[in-house]
């Protein structure tokens, strides 16, 4: 039969077109089944940290107000960014925003460059019995609080009976007050920090040279190049995404300048020289019953901070090629 002039059939669909797309969507739904009882394994931690992270954040309306506890929230009244202003205007502001700014950037220096130092040492060390001991006692202050370490620390630094004041004395250096001089406090606050928290960062220096071709050194070492070659031309090359992503990472941190450290060390005669954001909202909030200004200082440092990490990731995706997600 002829077919009618300017009409065009369209081709039949087969009658198996959909049949590939079956096996994509069976795995699919699989996938989804298999993968449920891990996200029941997260339930608990998802509904802790919304309780204790998400829930805390209703108080951040304290910052808006003159919050009076017997009002609430909802009774106390709006007095909008007043609390900011009132704590800009505090002679005591700058100061501890330098003191939190100064020692965090210490800090991070220091952090990042004595386990580095200690990783390059430990690889060179024959020994492994001798390198995991090293490991061993140099990662145990890690897991130590700092109410325990400053209370050791308190005691060792004494100028009157403290062991490292006592061993200057030996070469007739007059006693320093490690924990009561403003010139020694921040420096005092960076070595114990770093004392306690290299030896965690080094394992995982440590764990990046592993990871570094070992041909490369038999390589370089028949062509003459010797350790200290070794390591600038093989070893920190090879290290440089880790250092990179830690070094960008860090940046997060440049306003916490570790509250617990400094809350136990610390004393009112070196208010000038350690008293950082944290002890300051303390003090603030819980002393003088400011909530409100207590509030709005951290209301202030955790959008400073959520910057400076978004930051951080925005350059560890760049030059690391770090992703979370």
């Amino acid at each position: 039969m002829a077919r009618a002039a300017g009409v065009t059939e369209a081709p039949a669909a087969p009658a198996d077109a959909d049949e590939p797309r079956r096996p994509a969507r069976r795995r699919r739904r699989s996938s989804r089944v298999s993968s449920l009882p891990l996200h029941l394994m997260l339930l608990p931690a998802v509904v802790v940290v919304i309780i204790y992270e998400y829930g805390p954040m209703v108080g951040i309306v304290m910052a808006f107000q003159d919050y009076v506890p017997a009002f609430g929230f909802f009774g106390s009244d709006w007095v909008g960014f007043d609390n900011f202003e009132f704590v800009l205007s505090l002679p005591d502001t700058r100061q501890v925003v330098w003191n939190t700014i100064f020692i965090a950037s210490m800090k991070i220096v220091a952090g990042l460059i004595a386990p580095l130092v200690t990783a390059l040492l430990l690889n060179e060390v024959g020994k492994a019995a001798f390198r995991r001991s090293v490991q061993t006692v140099i990662y145990l202050p890690h897991f130590m609080s700092w109410v325990i370490l400053g209370g050791i620390l308190i005691d060792v630094l004494s100028p009157s009976d403290g062991i490292v004041n006592q061993i200057l004395g030996v070469f007739g250096v007059d006693p320093i007050y490690f924990l009561g001089d403003n010139d020694w406090f921040p420096y005092t606050l960076v070595a114990s920090d770093v004392w306690k928290e290299f030896g965690f960062t080094t394992i995982v220096y440590l764990a990046a040279i592993t990871s570094i071709d070992p041909t490369l050194y038999e390589v370089a070492s028949v062509d003459g190049a010797g350790r200290l070659r070794q390591t600038w031309h093989i070893t920190l090359p090879g290290m440089a995404p880790i250092i990179v992503l830690l070094a960008t990472l860090s940046l997060g941190n440049v306003l916490n300048a570790g509250f617990e450290q400094v809350f136990v060390m610390y004393s009112p005669q070196v208010y000038d020289s350690g008293d950082i954001i944290d002890t300051f909202v303390f003090r603030l909030g819980l002393i003088d019953f400011q909530y409100s200004a207590a509030a709005a200082v951290g209301l202030f440092k955790s959008v400073v901070s959520l910057l400076f990490i978004g930051l951080s990731y925005f350059l560890a995706v760049r030059f690391a090629r770090y992703r979370i997600f």
